[in-house]
């Protein structure tokens, strides 16, 4: 096996210099050199201190590093936004609700559970006031129902046991449906 110190003459190490000194590439001293890596000039050469390289030996190498560089691109999306901390969470006691004993029909035709006076638009709605939309958000008549909401719901009694049916009864009415 060849002692890998062996390679690294003086003759050779002084050869190392003087080509790096003139601007050579690690890479074509290695070539120069003859049976040695890249990696192991590299590795001499900073163990001898060899850091600074002659400035006008290799004029295309300045002209190289002077070139203006390519304009950064601007982010295409806005940086993502950290998560906000929710505080307004409301916490609510359930509240037992009676089952619905009437036909789904009557649920259908919303108009004949709210008087049509107590209907509200977005701007008179207030915090005790029920939020079931009633109508076509799109239309000029659309409003809310208005009536007086549960307290710690949105919804007044009539929509609250449309909104919050048992499982029971919403797995029986999807079979209604269905058939």
């Amino acid at each position: 096996m060849i002692d890998a110190g062996a390679t690294w003459t003086d003759e050779r190490v002084e050869l190392l210099k003087k080509l790096w000194t003139d601007g050579l590439s690690a890479s074509q001293i290695a070539a120069e050199l003859g049976n040695v890596t890249r990696n192991a000039v590299i590795g001499k050469v900073h163990r001898l201190g060899l850091s600074g390289r002659a400035k006008d030996a290799k004029p295309a190498a300045s002209a190289a590093a002077a070139r203006p560089r390519k304009a950064t691109r601007a982010p295409s999306a806005p940086a993502p936004l950290p998560p906000q901390p929710h505080i307004n969470n409301v916490v609510v006691a359930p509240i037992a609700l009676q089952p619905v004993t009437q036909e789904p029909s009557v649920y259908v035709e919303d108009d004949l559970a709210v008087p049509v006076s107590e209907r509200v638009t977005i701007m008179d709605l207030r915090e005790s006031m029920c939020r079931w939309p009633m109508g076509d958000p799109t239309k000029p008549e659309f409003r809310f129902c208005g009536a007086r909401s549960i307290t710690g719901l949105p919804y007044c009694t009539h929509h609250a046991r449309v909104a919050y049916q048992p499982v029971a009864d919403r797995k029986r009415d999807r079979k209604l449906a269905r058939a």
